[in-house]
């Protein structure tokens, strides 16, 4: 039998339940019953850890997962902000792949908007740390190598201010992506 919360934040059921033994329903009535809906995300997490005695990582997806649930948080958002991501895997060494995002005049014939990136620190074919045009959000990029000839770069946009933000950031972020495959075969 169908639960109500088959997925939530993204996350199936069944995963839930093989990592932490309960479904989502199960977590939800829960968590209901334990006044979660006016307790803090720490107080939630707390909760988990102590009385269920559930794992880091899934004390948080779990917390997450009921936030959003009960409308307590939108998806994608987190306590600092929202934040989108976004990756491609590309047909280029490691290398390529981090020049075409660490040279401002290779990054310009992909990415719109001269300086849209303020790099504050880079570790070469690894990432890049850097602050959006906007001054005020955080753009990571992390690159891995694949094999020779294969890579792929990982985008993540936080600090983004509300959901409308995080769509357009991400429709930008997948189409900068698309734009430079182009790029890198030509």
């Amino acid at each position: 039998m169908k639960g109500k919360f088959d997925q939530v934040n993204r996350v199936s059921s069944e995963a839930v339940q093989a990592k932490t033994g309960k479904t989502w329903d199960e977590w939800i009535t829960i968590l209901d019953q334990a006044g979660a809906r006016k307790k803090s995300h720490p107080e939630i997490v707390a909760y988990l850890r102590e009385q269920h005695g559930v794992g880091p990582w899934w004390q948080q997806m779990v917390t997450v997962g009921y936030e959003q649930a009960r409308g307590k948080r939108d998806l994608h958002e987190r306590p600092d902000g929202f934040q989108v991501s976004a990756s491609k895997t590309y047909g280029v060494s490691v290398a390529q792949l981090y020049a075409a995002w660490h040279d401002e005049a290779a990054r310009q014939e992909w990415m719109p908007g001269r300086g849209a990136l303020k790099v504050n620190k880079a570790t070469v074919n690894k990432s890049i740390r850097a602050v959006w045009k906007d001054g005020k959000t955080h753009v990571d990029i992390s690159f891995f190598a694949k094999g020779e000839a294969k890579s792929s770069v990982s985008v993540q946009h936080s600090q983004l201010a509300n959901a409308r933000q995080t769509e357009r950031m991400k429709a930008f972020w997948v189409k900068a992506l698309e734009k430079l495959a182009g790029t890198l075969q030509g």
